[in-house]
């Protein structure tokens, strides 16, 4: 039991000691600006959210729009 905790204990310090050296010096965590909030809330989990965010900074590049009657076209 003793070993266990010890071996826990050991890990957890080595993984903060890794975390603290690899963490970047200046932390900017202000506020972000409203039209950037506003961006990204619009970019948000939502039901089709891909209208407002495919080709924006905020958006996945990967995602592609294809409307339904090219899809019908091709089968």
């Amino acid at each position: 039991m003793l070993k266990t905790i010890t071996a826990v204990l050991s890990a957890a310090a080595i993984a903060a000691m890794v975390t603290l050296i690899s963490a970047p010096s200046p932390v900017d965590a202000g506020p972000m600006a409203k039209p950037v909030e506003t961006a990204m809330r619009s970019c948000a989990n939502q039901p089709w959210p891909y209208l407002h965010c495919v080709g924006t900074q905020f958006g996945s590049p990967k995602v592609r729009l294809v409307s339904s009657e090219r899809i019908t076209a091709a089968q």
